[in-house]
C-alpha cells in the first residue's frame, strides 16, 4: 500500500495508522546534521525526499557543540540565519593552553572561501532546527521510525528501501545512510570499518560557570594529572566552549593513536584535568548540569565506498571526522551538498540508466578530491601526537611562535582560500593535493 504524506512531519502513530510503506526519489536514513542537510539540498533541486529519523525531536547529542568558520559557511549555504539575533553566539577565534604558556589567542582567518566567525549551538535545538529547515525546504520527516534492514532487489542486489522496527517500509531508488558510526545499513550491505583508519572517543557535560560568554573556543593541547609541567601527562586534548546560557560545555577526547585509548576511564580523566583548572571556573561537580557521555569519532574516512549498489554514505556513516581536529559536523553537511549534487544528477538523467550510475559515483571521486589528500595528512598527524612526548615537545617550541601558530591554525582547522590565498594557504593546499587520498 502507497500513500502521500499528509503533512510535513509524522510519528510513528501518524505513520501507523495512515501507510504501511512509503515511496519517494531518495530516503534518507538520519536527521543529524548529515541527514538533514542532504534532505534540504535534495528538496531544493526538486526530488521527493523521505528523511526518516529513529527519534523524535529536539532530542541530545554528544557534541561540543563549537561550529569553525568552515561549518559556518555550510550553515549559511542551506539558508540558515547563523545571527546573534537568532540565537546564535558568535565567536571569533581559537584560545589555545599548551607548552606551559599563558593561553595563546589566535583569530579566524580573514578569508574570501569562508566568513570570519565560529558558532556555539547546543546540539539538541541544533539539530531540530536544521530538520526544520530540511521540511521548509520540502523534505518530509518520518520521526520515531527506527531503521533496522536495508530492502535489497532480489535480482540486482542493490538497495531500494529501508524496513523500520515496527515493519514500515521507505522505499526509493537511492539511500542516503546518515546513521551515525554504527551505520547498521552500511554494515549490512556488507559496508564496514577500515582499521587503517584513525579512531578517537570524546566524552562531555556542562558545567554552571562564569566562563560561560565566551567570545574563543578553547582547546587544552596538553591535560595534566597535577600541577602543569610537573605531573604526569595524560592523553587526549581538551575543550571549554561557552554556551551563552549561563554554562560551559566542556570535554576531551583520545586517539586511537595513544597507548591509551580503550584503557583509561575517560570519566576520571576529565574529572582529573579539570580539578587543575581554577575554582572559580566553576568546573567541580556541585555545578555538573548533566551526565558525562561519551561517543565514538570515526575520522579520516574510515568508512569506504561512499557509493555502492544504489547506497550514499555521508556524515559519520562515511567517517568522515576531520582527523586534525576532531570535527565532523562541518565535513558532514558538505559531503551532503556533494552526494545532493550527485544524486539529482543521476535522478534527472534517469535512475537505473549507465548515465546514471556514472553521476552517482562521481560523488566518491569528488569527496576524495576534496578531503582525500588532507585526510591523509591528518593520518600521518594524529600518529605523531599519539606520543605523548611529541605532543609536549611540539607545543614547549610551537605555542610561542606566533606565525607557526598561524599556520598551524589554518591546518587544523583546514581553512584556506582555494584561490588567491596568502603563502600558508598555498603550502597547506599543496600539501593536500600530493598526498594520496585517503
Amino acid at each position: 500500500m502507497s500513500a502521500a504524506p499528509t503533512s510535513a512531519s509524522h510519528s510513528a502513530q501518524d505513520a501507523r495508522t495512515s501507510q504501511d510503506q512509503v515511496h519517494a526519489d531518495v530516503v534518507v536514513v538520519g536527521a543529524g546534521p548529515a541527514g538533514s542537510a542532504a534532505a534540504t539540498h535534495l528538496a531544493r533541486r526538486g526530488l521527493e525526499v523521505a528523511l526518516v529519523e529513529k527519534t523524535t525531536f529536539p532530542r541530545e547529542k554528544v557534541c561540543g557543540d563549537g561550529l569553525t568558520p568552515r561549518a559556518t559557511r555550510s550553515l549559511i549555504r542551506l539558508g540558515i540565519d547563523t545571527s546573534q539575533e537568532n540565537g546564535w553566539l558568535h565567536n571569533k577565534g581559537l584560545r589555545i593552553y599548551g607548552g606551559g604558556t599563558t593561553p595563546f589567542e589566535l583569530p579566524w582567518p580573514d578569508l574570501a572561501d569562508f566568513p570570519p566567525y565560529g558558532l556555539v549551538r547546543p546540539r539538541a535545538d541544533f539539530d531540530d532546527l536544521l530538520a526544520r529547515n530540511a521540511i521548509a525546504s520540502g523534505a518530509t520527516l518520518y520521526e520515531e521510525a527506527n531503521v533496522t534492514a536495508p530492502i535489497l532487489h532480489e535480482r540486482s542486489d542493490r538497495i531500494i528501501g529501508v524496513r523500520t522496527k515496527d515493519g514500515r517500509e521507505f522505499r526509493a531508488p537511492i539511500v542516503v545512510a546518515a546513521d551515525g558510526n554504527s551505520s547498521r545499513i552500511s554494515t549490512t550491505m556488507g559496508i564496514t570499518k577500515r582499521d587503517d583508519r584513525p579512531m578517537g572517543v570524546a566524552v562531555r557535560t556542562y558545567y554552571k560557570s562564569p566562563r560561560h560568554d565566551d567570545d574563543h573556543l578553547e582547546s587544552w593541547l596538553e591535560l595534566w594529572d597535577g600541577k602543569p609541567g610537573e605531573s604526569a601527562l595524560l592523553p587526549g586534548y581538551g575543550w571549554i566552549f561557552g554556551m551563552g546560557d549561563g554554562t560551559s560545555n566542556v570535554g576531551l577526547g583520545v586517539l586511537n593513536t595513544s597507548t591509551a585509548f580503550g584503557r583509561t576511564d575517560y570519566k576520571d580523566l576529565l574529572k582529573r584535568w579539570l580539578d587543575n583548572t581554577p575554582e572559580e571556573w566553576g568546573f567541580r561537580d556541585e555545578n555538573m548540569t548533566t551526565d558525562i557521555r561519551g561517543a565514538a569519532l570515526p575520522m579520516g574516512f574510515n568508512r569506504t565506498p561512499h557509493y555502492s549498489r544504489g547506497l550514499v554514505l555521508v556524515g559519520d556513516a562515511g567517517g568522515m571526522v576531520n582527523p586534525f581536529n576532531g570535527e565532523g559536523i562541518a565535513y558532514a553537511m558538505e559531503a551532503a551538498e556533494y552526494a545532493a549534487e550527485a544524486v539529482a544528477e543521476a535522478h534527472y538523467r534517469g535512475f537505473d540508466t549507465a548515465s546514471a550510475e556514472k553521476a552517482l559515483r562521481s560523488y566518491p571521486t569528488r569527496l576524495r578530491a576534496e578531503l582525500g589528500g588532507y585526510y591523509r595528512l591528518g593520518g600521518i598527524f594524529v600518529k605523531l601526537i599519539g606520543n605523548p612526548d611529541v605532543m609536549k615537545i611540539c607545543t614547549k617550541y610551537g605555542l610561542p611562535r606566533k606565525t607557526l601558530m598561524k599556520f598551524t591554525l589554518k591546518l587544523l582547522a583546514n581553512l584556506t582560500d582555494s584561490n588567491d590565498g596568502d603563502a600558508m594557504d598555498k603550502i597547506i593546499n599543496s600539501l593536500s593535493r600530493i598526498a594520496p587520498s585517503a
